[in-house]
């Protein structure tokens, strides 16, 4: 179920209005034999916008965008991309995108000067100096054969390949897998860095908060195959908070201050380190008065945005 915020206690949906989104999915249903990945995903990602693609392991986060891709087929649904429908023209509409996969598979024996020359000729937009440029901001060795690279190495090499392409929407696929902190964050700078100057769109799936933090504009949470929160991220994070007290003062059934349970939605509840912990989605009205009276002997504790993800999906 998409969630949003309207009188009743949920998530909030903050889509925008203006534009024809570059990417849409409506409904996306994916089965294997009896196993059901994507249970009609919906989400829209807008021009110029980094949008992040966010899901823990197994959520359906790669088989959406190998659908995306072309790689898969769909069973049920509508995607649209570049105002058009995906399978009306898919070979066109992958030369305007540039693809980092999860996993690189690239001919072992290639070095990246080999590569980047049998690449080139699927790509009308193929940029040469840009290739050559990014080549070297990233020190990659273009005599030196592919197979001997390491996971971050090559990861380098897959986007380097994709930004050369001049794309218009850059697909990010769990990209920083091997990588040090050190290379995760020279990768993520180069990301903004690139899209911004070519005003590409990028879609950055992950699973790692962080790193949706440091470049997202609008994120999309996905859960067993569905969307359960789209939009921007500080809306997400005002919208819950979680509270605690000690377990010997605590009330089975009892809220951390004067709510209604119409006004609020319990997402998770459970003991931790000697206290009872509630975590809870408020509704526009709790939200409009800007304090909540706390009950005596509870008190409001911080919550990173992995907190509110894990709080999001544990209710999804």
């Amino acid at each position: 179920m998409m969630i949003d915020l309207a009188d009743e206690p949920s998530l909030n949906i903050n889509h925008r209005t203006a534009g024809t989104p570059v990417l849409a999915l409506q409904d996306v249903r994916k089965s294997f034999g009896s196993l059901t990945v994507l249970d009609g995903l919906s989400l829209a990602v807008y021009p110029g916008e980094v949008f992040g693609f966010l899901g823990r392991n197994g959520a359906g986060k790669s088989t959406a965008i190998r659908i995306l891709m072309g790689i898969l087929r769909c069973d049920a649904g509508h995607i649209n991309v570049f105002g058009k429908s995906l399978h009306s023209d898919v070979v066109g509409i992958r030369q305007r995108i540039g693809y980092v996969a999860q996993e690189q598979n690239m001919y072992p024996w290639m070095t990246p000067k080999v590569l980047s020359r049998f690449v080139r000729g699927f790509y009308p937009r193929w940029d040469e100096k840009r290739y050559q440029k990014l080549m070297t901001d990233f020190e990659l060795p273009p005599g030196r054969r592919i197979g001997t690279f390491s996971g971050g190495m090559k990861a380098k090499l897959a986007l380097t390949l994709a930004l050369s392409t001049r794309p218009q929407l850059l697909i990010l696929d769990e990209p920083t897998a091997g990588m040090d902190p050190v290379a995760r964050r020279e990768f993520l700078d180069l990301v903004r860095e690139q899209t911004m100057q070519d005003g590409a769109t990028t879609f950055f799936s992950t699973h790692l908060i962080d790193e949706i933090e440091a470049v997202a504009d609008r994120i999309g949470i996905v859960e067993s195959g569905r969307t359960v929160y789209d939009g921007e991220l500080d809306p997400l994070r005002n919208s819950i908070g979680t509270w605690s007290i000690a377990m010997q003062d605590y009330i089975p059934g009892s809220m951390p201050g004067e709510f209604s349970r119409q006004r609020l939605r319990v997402l998770k509840e459970g003991e931790r380190q000697g206290r009872w912990v509630v975590s809870l989605q408020f509704s526009q009205e709790v939200l409009a008065s800007h304090e909540i009276l706390l009950a005596p002997g509870w008190r409001h504790d911080s919550m990173s945005l992995e907190d509110v993800f894990i709080a999001v999906v544990a209710n999804a």
